[in-house]
């Protein structure tokens, strides 16, 4: 199977839980935080959205320098309704599914840098880049996002097994 193959699967299956996650974000809760240091609930919920999204960017872009001024587009925005997060969630999957299907083997194979003010943060071949920064990121900051829906009593979706609030009898 090729490897652009598998991440559209991936990508599909992954989208499918982090849509689920996101249309429960409740609304007007924003700067809700569960400690001092944590992320707020907006800031998270607006990461969680986009994240679908920055296998467009790892494919099209050989680095992200998150400091360049040309990386504003990629950072993350907090919005004020969970219709604009699901509506930067399709962008994102749009993008990153056309990108996926237009890349080869060969092309994954090559590296990607994540930089900041010109230090290298992560170099590797982007299939690992992919893997590691995309889906294992991702699937980090996804659940993150279920303890602040749980502490914000919005009802957890299954992801990868079944979740309290839909346990089946």
């Amino acid at each position: 199977m090729q490897l652009s193959r598998m991440y559209v699967e991936q990508l599909n299956r992954e989208s499918a839980a982090t849509r689920r996650t996101v249309e429960r974000v409740p609304q007007g809760h924003n700067d809700w935080k569960p400690h001092e240091k944590s992320m707020t609930l907006g800031y998270l919920a607006g990461l969680v959205a986009s994240m679908p999204g920055w296998a467009e960017f790892m494919i099209e872009r050989d680095e992200l320098d998150l400091s360049h001024p040309s990386a504003d587009r990629f950072k993350t925005k907090v919005v004020e309704s969970r219709a604009e997060l699901l509506k930067i969630l399709d962008d994102g999957l749009a993008k990153s599914r056309r990108a996926l299907e237009a890349t080869t083997d060969e092309h994954l194979q090559k590296p990607w840098r994540f930089l900041m003010s010109g230090q290298v943060l992560f170099e590797a071949p982007r299939y690992i880049a992919l893997n590691e920064k995309l889906f294992c990121h991702m699937a980090h900051h996804r659940g993150q996002l279920t303890v602040y829906l749980r502490l914000n009593e919005a009802r957890v979706p299954a992801i990868y097994g079944p979740s309290a609030d839909e346990m089946h009898a």
